[in-house]
């Protein structure tokens, strides 16, 4: 790699200064982090799995290549670990398609004061009337990604539910939960792989203090 490129493994190793410059916040995350991927309700191979799908998310190569080294340790098959990718791939790819229903309020000046209801996803009549053959590959491509594989589909809700809330998409939301739910998922399970995408997303905060770092020393 060239000298000006932004991400090397041996950065990494700056992140040993946020226990020098922010001690007391560093060892706060660094003890819930732990605890967000111990085993509990989730075990510690499906935490990992969520973990790689969160991470490709959040876009960290830093936790990308963590969370699958950490993966491998709990024999996770790389056919695993891209069935989870999809997952985010089709939750990604949902969450703009689901925003679309507010485009296209925006667009057409209504919906009032709300900007997030249930009634707006009717706005995908739209989507499949004037975009038919892109919103039928669509929906295609996330049947396909949702469906059963080595990973049991109460496996790949729990990987969208903790998806969706890195995304930050309502409607995946509730149309996750609500699927994982009935497929017999927990409460405690839920939070726990809710856990998991926090942790994952301030973990990309904190990794990418070592680019930060770089910056300001140069």
């Amino acid at each position: 790699m060239s000298d000006d490129n932004l991400y090397k493994r041996s950065y990494g190793a700056r992140l040993r200064e946020l226990g020098k410059l922010a001690p007391e916040a560093f060892r706060a995350f660094m003890a819930f982090n732990q605890q967000a991927m111990a085993e509990g309700s989730l075990s510690g191979k499906l935490k990992e799995l969520i973990a790689v799908a969160v991470a490709h998310v959040t876009g960290c190569p830093y936790c990308i290549e963590a969370h699958v080294k950490a993966g491998k340790k709990w024999e996770v098959s790389k056919e695993e670990m891209m069935e989870a990718v999809m997952v985010a791939t089709a939750l990604k790819a949902g969450s703009a398609m689901a925003h679309g229903a507010n485009a296209l309020q925006a667009y057409d000046e209504t919906g009032g004061d709300d900007l997030y209801t249930k009634s707006a996803m009717s706005e995908y009549v739209a989507y499949r009337r004037e975009n038919a053959e892109m919103f039928r590959t669509y929906s295609a491509f996330s049947q396909q990604a949702m469906q059963p594989g080595l990973l049991s589909q109460k496996e790949k809700e729990c990987i969208a539910v903790a998806v969706a809330h890195v995304t930050g998409c309502p409607y995946c939301i509730d149309s996750h939960t609500k699927a994982a739910k009935k497929l017999g998922v927990t409460r405690e399970e839920l939070v726990e792989a809710i856990m998991v995408a926090t942790a994952l997303k301030a973990g990309s905060a904190i990794a990418h203090s070592v680019n930060a770092l770089n910056a300001y020393d140069e």
